[in-house]
């Protein structure tokens, strides 16, 4: 793996991340098909939105995207990698550098993301970059039901 580097999503690269398809239990993370997400504004197919995301790239190849999402006094972060490229690192190298550009554009305000309490793999990876778990686990809901998340947050 070398220096990865970033951008802003093209029209390819979100049909690409939408058919992305995760295997077992993580098949939660799977995307609705393009058209229906443009459809219905949702994540980096909303325009107010999009601004937010960027992609990540191992040479040409699409490895994952990062939601970073200014709030009034943290900053959100969401992150997908690549189903078939889990586990390899990516996503702490992609966290490593989302967090540099979160402090070079909202300097002073910490990070934070909500991570599924199972999704001990995802958990070991953002406590590798330097997230900690914030208080006990919570309840919220989602597109796909009710969900029990861990609130994740680096300073």
């Amino acid at each position: 793996m070398k220096k990865l580097t970033w951008r802003h999503p093209t029209d390819a690269d979100k049909r690409a991340i939408c058919s992305w398809k995760y295997e077992g239990d993580y098949a939660i993370y799977d995307l609705p098909p393009y058209e229906e997400m443009r459809r219905m504004g949702m994540g980096f197919l909303n325009p107010e939105k999009e601004k937010n995301f960027h992609v990540f790239l191992d040479g040409e190849e699409v490895v994952g995207f990062v939601n970073i999402a200014e709030e009034a006094a943290e900053v959100f972060i969401g992150i997908g990698v690549a189903p078939h490229l889990c586990g390899r690192g990516y996503g702490k190298e992609m966290l490593m550098e989302v967090y540099g550009i979160s402090k070079a554009k909202y300097p002073g305000k910490p990070l934070y993301l909500e991570v599924r309490s199972w999704n001990s793999r995802a958990v070991k990876c953002y406590q590798n970059a330097g997230f900690t778990i914030d208080g006990e686990a919570f309840e919220q809901e989602t597109h796909v039901g009710v969900g029990i998340f861990y609130r994740m947050v680096k300073e």
